[in-house]
């Protein structure tokens, strides 16, 4: 039985609706032309203005050769080639087609010399298609920009930006598979100096549209940059507000000094390296307790003022169970938990030389994570629940309207391509810790064309305001909201997200005291956002999603798409070697050996206490054996045992691996078996190339 107020709700729904027709039709006559705003050197795009990457299929795009690519990369590194190349010359490309084959979603290429090369985007054709009919165009183009976006075909071209990151050491204090950089086994060290630090943080700021990006220190591990702390009090200084640690959270586990020290300095979010629930779920991070670590973490973090983000690294059969109990821990742990990032595998580092038959069997897409949270924990439908994140672009540029031409910052704004990163939000009472997916009880598409029309009126702060709150009451479902939540919790929600009112909810300012962040974190609904990113690795990698990129990389030669510099042509690789501080034998000689937890060695800790909810099962359960089961390597390392084992194998032994890895392609990765025509010599012959065909959505 539903409260009475759920009824006067629905009434004002119904009644909403009806004067929205009138107020968008009033709005449609003549509307204001775009302003520029201060931070921008031009206007604010109206929604027709805005272009699409080509989207659909089957479709044409740019990519990489991924051996051509190291051959090339290393020429670089080894000094035999110049990096001028890289601005000059498409080095490694090759053409790739995005298809349909046995419903999934397909990227396949051809190199001339080293042949056929394909990989899965996604395992639901509905899912994918989705996602791209809902991406509502490209942010602002990048100006302004001309000395820090130069990186050839890998050039940063659209939007404002994001996250920008930013490696203060190449340094770690564990011994990961995955990792994107290789840490502790590159020979050298590369370190950020502080007026390195300085320039690039002053940098980010002089590029238009300047953007009020997250800043992330990241490495290696960040803590252990000597400069870690000036560097967040000196993002706070010159404006940022969002400035967040990606760490494995040893160094705030062990003291709890530290984390405040952190929180004092202006840390607002610390990435949190999350592999799962239970150490054995982390145990292939190869420290003894690192479950352990992760919870003291988390308590000393979030006792400091510090909010935290779980990241979870997604690798097929290794750890994609661990979806739901990650999720589960979130709804238990409400008030200490309000973001999840899953990021499926991307194989590089010390992966990017991955065998064929380990990257199909553990390859994980987005379209995997919508179908593994709905199938691990009942919620979300993957084409109501999930959109791409640069969905959220049609709330920014409302906010963006509202905050007027002044304003010295753009909203921050996730205006990546829609393969790029997904996300399902979820309402959650904290003290009934009821959860329901916020799309269930807001038809989100057509809110975002009514907030849309709204925006394109330009018709500032009062009317784009009052349109807006049209649209929610209009889109909103009472009845499919959690028991408690009303009408003025989704007000409150939209104003609290997009500071519109001005009132006040706790500042996010650089001088932001623990009385603020009381304030915000008073509120009884956590808006839990599970993202999923999924960054680019040689086999899938498209040019069309670099030069959107809104994760770049500040580096000494300027500001680098995410994947064009872990993945890609590796500008990584190329940087760290031309701004190397030291090789490592001179700087053990000079600063000693760090400690690195590796071996399944446990970090001591002081305490050990926390206060979290746990799923007892979860924690107990061992760890994932898909892999183990069906014989196939987890990492790198491993690999290469397993390929020195396999040489050694009997006739009957080889026969059993080879029919248990077709059993595990066929039942578990659902392949159908594919027919190769034989041509002349033996050789199979060509495939006829697809023909991409225009696409409606393509500007």
């Amino acid at each position: 039985m539903h409260a009475p107020i759920k009824y006067v709700e629905k009434g004002l729904s119904v009644v909403a609706n009806g004067v929205w027709h009138v107020f968008n039709t009033a709005n449609k006559i003549k509307q204001n032309p775009a302003f520029t705003p201060a931070w921008s050197d031009k206007p604010l795009l109206k929604s027709h203005q805005k272009t699409k990457p080509p989207l659909g299929w089957p479709r044409e795009t740019d990519s990489l050769c991924p051996i051509c690519v190291r051959e090339a990369r290393q020429a670089i590194v080894d000094g035999k080639q110049d990096v001028s190349i890289l601005l000059n010359e498409k080095v490694g490309e090759i053409k790739a087609t995005i298809l349909e084959r046995d419903g999934k979603i397909l990227m396949v290429k051809d190199c001339p010399q080293h042949g056929h090369f394909e990989d899965v985007m996604a395992i639901d054709t509905a899912f994918f298609k989705h996602l791209e009919e809902v991406f509502p165009g490209r942010d602002i183009r990048a100006h302004n920009d001309a000395k820090l976006h130069n990186h050839g075909s890998s050039t940063i071209l659209h939007g404002r930006g994001s996250v920008l990151t930013i490696d203060l050491t190449n340094r770690c204090n564990m011994m990961c598979d995955p990792c994107f950089m290789d840490a502790n086994q590159v020979g050298f060290v590369h370190e950020l100096t502080w007026e390195d630090i300085k320039t690039v943080l002053d940098n980010a700021i002089s590029i238009k549209p300047k953007r009020q990006m997250s800043v992330q220190f990241s490495g290696g591990e960040p803590t252990m940059s000597p400069y870690f702390l000036d560097a967040v009090r000196y993002a706070r200084k010159v404006g940022y507000s969002s400035v967040q640690a990606a760490t494995n959270g040893i160094e705030f586990a062990k003291s709890a000094e530290f984390a405040r020290q952190a929180a004092e300095a202006g840390l607002r979010y610390a990435y949190l390296q999350f592999d799962g629930i239970g150490n054995a779920a982390n145990s292939h991070r190869r420290v003894g307790n690192l479950f352990d670590v992760k919870l003291r973490a988390i308590e000393n973090l979030h006792g400091a003022g510090v909010d935290i983000v779980p990241v979870i690294t997604i690798v097929n059969g290794l750890n994609n169970e661990q979806v739901g109990r990650v999720i589960e821990f979130a709804l238990d742990n409400p008030k200490r938990i309000n973001f999840l990032s899953f990021q499926p595998v991307s194989f590089t580092g010390r992966d990017e030389e991955i065998t064929p038959e380990r990257r199909a069997a553990q390859r994980y897409t987005l379209s995997h994570l919508a179908h593994d949270v709905k199938n691990q924990t009942g919620l979300g439908e993957p084409t109501r629940d999930w959109f791409p994140i640069s969905f959220m672009g049609t709330f920014t540029d409302w906010a963006d309207v509202v905050h007027g031409p002044d304003t010295p910052w753009g909203n921050l704004t996730c205006g990546c391509h829609p393969n790029c990163g997904v996300g399902m939000a979820l309402m959650i009472d904290k003290e009934t810790k009821e959860a329901v997916p916020v799309t269930a009880f807001l038809k989100a598409e057509r809110l975002a064309k009514d907030v849309t029309a709204v925006n394109d009126a330009a018709r500032g702060k009062f009317l784009s305001i009052a349109g807006m709150s049209l649209a929610l009451l209009r889109n909103y479902d009472p009845f499919k909201a959690p028991t408690h939540f009303r009408l003025m919790d989704l007000l409150k929600k939209f104003d609290k997200t997009f500071g519109a009112t001005g009132k006040d909810y706790g500042s996010v300012e650089g001088d932001r005291t623990m009385e603020d962040i009381q304030k915000r974190r008073a509120d009884r609904w956590n808006f839990l956002f599970i993202a999923g990113m999924w960054f680019q690795d040689l086999f899938n990698y498209d040019f069309r999603r670099t030069e959107m990129c809104i994760i770049p990389y500040a580096t000494q030669q300027g500001e680098i798409s995410f994947c064009a510099y872990n993945t890609g042509i590796g500008w990584r690789n190329i940087i760290e070697k031309m701004h190397m501080t030291a090789s490592l034998t001179k700087w053990y000689e000079e600063h000693g050996r760090h400690e690195i937890w590796a071996g399944n060695k446990s970090v001591p800790m002081a305490d050990k206490s926390h206060s979290l909810v746990l799923n007892a099962e979860a924690v107990a359960a061992g760890a994932q054996t898909d892999l183990d089961d069906l014989g196939i390597a987890k990492n790198a390392r491993d690999e290469k045992l397993a390929a020195r084992k396999k040489a050694t194998l009997t006739p009957e032994e080889l026969r059993h691996h080879q029919e248990m890895e077709a059993l595990y392609r066929k039942e578990v990765l659902k392949e159908q078996p594919t027919l190769q025509i034989q041509g002349l010599g033996g050789r199979p012959k060509a495939k006829a190339p697809v023909q991409p065909v225009a696409h409606d959505k393509t500007v």
